[in-house]
């Protein structure tokens, strides 16, 4: 993985650990995140084909899907048409009326330590619910011990 690039909002050396999903600008922090969203304006939007698993980052962009995933990471790749079958799901839909449970994916979402915040949140039985569900739409359990006819 190269190593992180400088913080296109404050400037910071080596501290951009994040990037704009619609410009692909390099930032270190929310506070920097919340002040590129301030000026950022979206590229017009153009059409994929279906088969793309990642959008092609704009030619002047220093990023690059590398820059993103290590190799470690790299295989917990989710295909586009997957992560499409998320947003056909009634029962994620039905889960995601859940006041609490939009509350808690918020917090998380906006969190600095997402990783402590994650683990607190597994013990929860409906942040649970939410991630089996997720899980099940990305990666059907396979049939276990179930005798051939």
């Amino acid at each position: 993985m190269r190593a992180p690039r400088p913080c296109a909002v404050c400037g910071a050396a080596g501290a951009a650990k994040y990037r704009c999903p619609r410009c692909a600008a390099a930032y270190c922090s929310v506070p920097c995140c919340r002040t590129h969203r301030e000026r950022c304006t979206p590229e017009p939007k153009r059409e994929q084909e279906p088969s793309a698993a990642l959008p092609a980052p704009p030619a002047d962009s220093p990023w690059s899907v590398d820059d993103i995933l290590s190799e470690d990471d790299e295989r917990d790749r989710v295909p586009l048409q997957k992560l499409k079958l998320l947003g056909e799901s009634e029962e994620l839909r039905t889960l995601l009326l859940n006041p609490h449970l939009r509350q808690l994916l918020l917090t998380l979402d906006q969190a600095e330590d997402k990783s402590s915040l994650m683990k607190k949140y597994m013990q929860e039985p409906l942040f649970v619910e939410f991630a089996d569900c997720c899980l099940g739409i990305v990666e059907p359990p396979e049939k276990e011990n179930v005798l051939p006819e």
